[in-house]
């Protein structure tokens, strides 16, 4: 798997869980796509607590019915891929936060 090896380029979308596309969880929707384009992977983090844009404190908090928590999805491949990537999804995240920087990968294993 040497062509997962080496410099690469790691974007995170800042989302919050309750953000939708077509009726459907983001995050869900932004993983199949990176499934349909063929990207190295990605992941998904939940977050406990987070301060967006809003300035208004998200947290989990157990007498809450509905929980607005903050999610980040990170993925990792080439430039050119995740560039591409990017500016096909943008029309799906109507708020959110995407960075990108390098990164180096410097072991991958894989059955």
């Amino acid at each position: 798997m040497k062509r997962y090896l080496g410099k690469k380029k790691i974007v995170r979308i800042y989302i919050d869980n309750q953000d939708k596309y077509d009726g459907k969880p983001l995050w869900e929707e932004i993983l199949k796509k990176v499934k349909e384009y063929g990207l190295a992977g990605a992941t998904v983090f939940k977050g406990v607590a987070g301060i967006g844009a809003h300035s208004e404190v998200r947290s989990f908090n157990v007498w809450m019915l509905s929980q607005e928590l903050p999610i980040v999805i990170e993925i990792i491949d080439d430039e050119e891929k995740i560039v591409n990537f990017i500016d096909k999804i943008d029309n799906m995240i109507e708020e959110g936060l995407t960075t990108i920087s390098d990164t180096e990968v410097i072991k991958y294993k894989h059955k």
